[in-house]
C-alpha cells in the first residue's frame, strides 16, 4: 500500500525544491551559458533548448525542457529508428544514436543536458527527486505501471542513481513504485548525493 504524504511533507519538499532549484540556476548560470554557446556553435541554425510532451503525475503531460543534444529534425526520425531500439516499446533508446550532435555526446553522458529541468521544477511540473518522466503517454503503461503516476516526476530518482541503462520499463516502475511509496525527505537528499557521485562516475572525474 502506497503511504500519501502528509501536508505538512508535501509544503516542506516543494518549499526545498523552489529553493534549491533557484539556487542551482544561480550558482550554474555561467555553466548553462558556456554549453548554450556551445551549442549555437555547433549548429547554429538550430534551437539551443529542447521541448517535449513528457507524462507527468496523474497521467497529465507537460513540456519538459533540456539542452538540445540533436540534430534538428531528430524527433521526425524516431519511428524510423524503432526496430534499432536496445530496449523494449513503449522505451526507446539507440546505443549509438545516429542523430546526436557531438556536444551533445557529452552533454548526455555527464547529464548536463538536464539542467533545464530546474525551470520545471520551479514552475511545479517536476519535482527534484521522483520517478522520471516518460515520453509516451500514459495511454501505454499496463495498470499496475500506474502507480508511479501518484507521484510528482523528477530531475532525479531511484532509477537515475541505481537503475539506467539496465532496467525495461517494468523493472524501472517496481523500483520506483517500491522507493516512493514510503515518503521521506532524508531518503530524497540521500538520493541527490547519490546522483551528484553517479555523476561524477560517469564522466570519470573521480
Amino acid at each position: 500500500m502506497i503511504q500519501h504524504p502528509g501536508v505538512a511533507h508535501r509544503a516542506l519538499k516543494r518549499t526545498l525544491d523552489i529553493v534549491l532549484a533557484t539556487a542551482g540556476l544561480v550558482i550554474l548560470a555561467p555553466l548553462l551559458i558556456v554549453i548554450a554557446v556551445l551549442i549555437a556553435i555547433d549548429e547554429p541554425r538550430a534551437p539551443i533548448f529542447f521541448r517535449q510532451r513528457r507524462c507527468g503525475k496523474g497521467g497529465r503531460s507537460f513540456h519538459l525542457y533540456k539542452f538540445r543534444t540533436m540534430v534538428k529534425d531528430a524527433e521526425a526520425m524516431k519511428e524510423q529508428l524503432r526496430a534499432l531500439s536496445s530496449v523494449s516499446w513503449p522505451d526507446f533508446r539507440l546505443e549509438n544514436d545516429p542523430r546526436v550532435t557531438r556536444i551533445g555526446r557529452f552533454l548526455r553522458r555527464s547529464s548536463l543536458d538536464e539542467l533545464p529541468q530546474l525551470l520545471n521544477v520551479i514552475r511545479g511540473d517536476m519535482a527534484l527527486v521522483g520517478p522520471r518522466p516518460t515520453s509516451f503517454s500514459a495511454d501505454t503503461y499496463r495498470l499496475w505501471n500506474t502507480g508511479r503516476l501518484d507521484f510528482r516526476p523528477g530531475l532525479t530518482g531511484p532509477w537515475q542513481v541505481w537503475g539506467r541503462d539496465s532496467m525495461d520499463f517494468d523493472e524501472r516502475c517496481r523500483l520506483e513504485i517500491s522507493y516512493f511509496r514510503h515518503p521521506s525527505l532524508m531518503r530524497d537528499l540521500r538520493i541527490l548525493l547519490a546522483t551528484v557521485g553517479a555523476l561524477v562516475r560517469r564522466t570519470g572525474v573521480a
